[in-house]
């Protein structure tokens, strides 16, 4: 049975800090690159017309030096944009010019304002106006500015639509939306016009000055040594697309080609690092580096190699000098792209070489390799041990710091980050005190795998002291695993973050399902893990333990006020409070989908005088750990009978409608008729 790879051990407040840091990034850098990432195909598409059509690309190469052509171009003129029909002279730059102009920028306004406004049409819309305000302010493409004015006014537009909603006569709904995006637009554009656009058109030029110091200097390949070391932190994405993307587009508009398309998406050092693995590494890190090299370098998921490094830190010394060769090699051949390589493959490399540039980037390619590939097996040969047991868990480091599974990264381990090796029919979600956490994801996960057609497999909650070690499965948040793992050592361990709506989840059901692909799904068994028919709220949420308006304005606030509630319903005493606030220390209660539930510690139980819960509603939102919170459900669970609401909880945040009604609810007896209706 393969370890769990996900698990984070207790680094401490100044280990929560970086971790914080980091994350904090690791979030700014993906909003940047989330913007660009959807639309690379406009960029490939706009680099192929750049490398077909203009006045030096490869048609006109390949007719003058190969078939001696030396007539007119007719439409390759006019779609490249050169001769009659080159911007400068009054005409209409032919397809070149206005996509990197108009139509680039545009998508990236329109993914951010979407993307800002819950992927909604009306968020990505009005960034795309505020967008064309920025592109005609400027006389440089507006890439850096599409990703300030697009965000900024889908999330602009989010808030205005809040100020107003519910409030509006029915049968007037489309006509303030309209007008509503239509005004909201046409000022964030005059904004763009006068302000965004000469400013961001300042500081690109800025920026571009300081690309240009750093070439004229030679000092380019100085970047690797924060690249490299950011890639495998997995903030590849953020520098390459968030920064270089939209630096290189304008240099390539202006030169027909920029160095910065290759300082990150080199595909040498990470070949180079493989290959050293293949011929010099052990165990599996040796026998698996092989098709990762092939995966990296002709699929161009560079992802592949970090576990490699993570597992030897050392070796970063190799990728930054495979990286400043590479990016020197360029500089010395005065090479570069037409356009982002994306993917990061030696197909879309080449692809994306000028013909002028084709050997010094094949040869930045090669060296780069060769370089990590003699410093990589030196460093292999100092310190060569078996690389077995590290190499699947630096693949669950990586992919901690990603944020997600990787399905790459699972071909190193065998195929994921957990294997299951005989049938699961048993899953424990555990959590400190296992009253609150717990009994919420596993009402959540119990409920996806009954609708998966597994009835037969039980999922209980349980707080981890209580586990024993018969569980197939179990279920904890990402700071509680290792203590799980210890009381069980024999069951697969999944971590989550998100008890609400975790995607971890989804890949339990699938792995259920690989466990027990030759058993048909079996009746339902009754157990505790199935709750009992629903009742009423009303015994346990008393109406003076509802309030539709809370007071509190931060975390602990909150805590203090759902816990007040249930202190004067008479179920525990003020001491319960104090250990509510404990709770939260060890493991945050907040579940996801705008909920928290806190609740006591696993030792202050016996303080209960009997199960209860208490209701707070903030209308106007609250800060849980960064987390938007919008309702705080106190617990007080002295036995089990608690966990029928909690579970019907779950379901009812799980159902958008009924959120709703929660959300509109004018009475405490509207809201204990919800959660008794779940």
């Amino acid at each position: 049975m393969s370890a769990p790879t996900d698990v984070r051990p207790d680094r401490g407040s100044a280990g929560r800090e970086r971790g914080g840091l980091r994350v904090a990034v690791q979030k700014f850098g993906t909003a940047l690159s989330n913007m660009v990432l959807p639309n690379m195909a406009a960029f490939i598409a706009w680099g192929l017309i750049t490398a077909l059509f203009i006045e030096v690309g490869w048609i006109t190469l390949i007719g003058e030096n190969v078939f001696g052509y030396t007539g007119g171009y007719g439409l390759v003129e006019q779609l490249g944009g050169w001769g009659a029909g080159d911007v400068e002279n009054g005409g209409t730059g032919g397809i070149v010019g206005p996509m990197i102009t108009y139509l680039l920028p545009l998508l990236i306004g329109y993914t951010g304002g979407r993307m800002l406004y819950d992927d909604n049409l009306r968020g990505g819309v009005v960034g795309a106006i505020a967008t064309m305000g920025a592109i005609t302010g400027a006389g440089v493409p507006m890439f850096l500015g599409a990703m300030v004015m697009g965000p900024l006014g889908g999330w602009s537009m989010k808030k205005l639509d809040a100020l107003w909603a519910d409030r509006i006569r029915p049968g007037f709904e489309m006509l303030v939306n309209n007008f509503s995006a239509g005004i909201w637009g046409m000022l964030l554009a005059i904004v763009g016009f006068v302000a965004a656009g000469p400013f961001v058109e300042a500081f690109s030029n800025a920026a571009g000055n300081v690309v240009r110091f750093l070439v004229d200097n030679s000092l380019l390949p100085l970047t690797s040594i924060l690249v490299e070391p950011a890639k495998v932190l997995f903030l590849n994405n953020a520098i390459n697309h968030g920064i270089f993307t939209p630096l290189g587009t304008t240099e390539a508009a202006r030169d027909g080609q920029s160095i910065l398309f290759l300082i990150e998406a080199n595909p040498g050092p990470g070949l180079g690092l493989l290959l050293a693995f293949a011929v010099f590494g052990t165990g599996l890190a040796r026998a698996s580096a092989p098709g990762a090299a092939l995966i990296q370098f002709v699929g161009g998921i560079h992802e592949i190699y970090f576990p490699y490094v993570l597992m030897k830190p050392r070796l970063i010394l190799a990728v930054i000098a495979g990286g400043m060769t590479g990016v020197a090699t360029n500089l010395v051949f005065g090479s570069g792209l037409r356009a982002p390589a994306a993917p990061g493959s030696i197909i879309a490399v080449l692809i994306q070489s000028p013909v002028g540039s084709l050997v010094g980037v094949v040869l930045s390619v090669v060296l780069s390799a060769l370089v990590t590939f003699v410093l990589a097996a030196v460093l292999l040969r100092v310190g060569k041990d078996d690389d077995d047991g590290d190499l699947a868990g630096a693949t669950g480091r990586m992919e901690e710091m990603k944020g997600r599974r990787s399905s790459v990264a699972g071909a190193l381990t065998g195929g994921g980050v957990v294997t299951a090796t005989r049938p699961i029919d048993s899953i424990v979600f555990a959590c400190d005190a296992g009253m609150g956490s717990s009994a919420m994801g596993a009402s959540v996960l119990r409920r996806k795998i009954r609708d998966a057609g597994y009835a037969d497999v039980t999922v209980v909650n349980k707080a981890i002291s209580s586990l024993r070690d018969d569980a197939d499965l179990v279920v904890t948040h990402r700071d509680l695993t290792d203590r799980a793992r210890q009381r069980t050592p024999s069951a697969l361990h999944v971590s989550v973050e998100d008890f609400m709506a975790s995607p971890r989840y989804d890949e339990v059901v699938a792995l259920v399902g690989e466990s027990r692909s030759a058993a048909q799904p079996a009746e339902p068994a009754p157990s505790a893990a199935v709750p009992a028919a629903a009742q009423p709220a009303g015994g346990l949420l008393a109406v003076e333990s509802v309030v539709l308006e809370g007071r509190a304005s931060s975390k602990a606030e909150a805590i203090s006020e759902a816990g007040a509630l249930l202190v004067a319903s008479g179920a525990v005493p003020s001491a319960y409070v104090e250990a509510m606030h404990e709770r939260e220390q060890s493991v945050s209660t907040h579940m996801g989908s705008g909920l928290a539930i806190p609740h006591g510690t696993n030792e202050a139980k016996g303080l209960i005088s009997r199960t209860a819960i208490s209701f707070v509603r903030y209308p106007q939102g609250l800060d849980w750990d960064g987390k938007d919170t919008e309702f705080v459900i106190g617990v007080a669970g002295a036995g089990d009978d608690h966990l029928q609401v909690l579970s019907r909880v779950a379901e009812v945040f799980l159902d958008e409608s009924q959120v709703a009604r929660l959300r509109e609810a004018r009475t405490p007896q509207e809201v204990q008729s919800v959660l008794g209706q779940a």
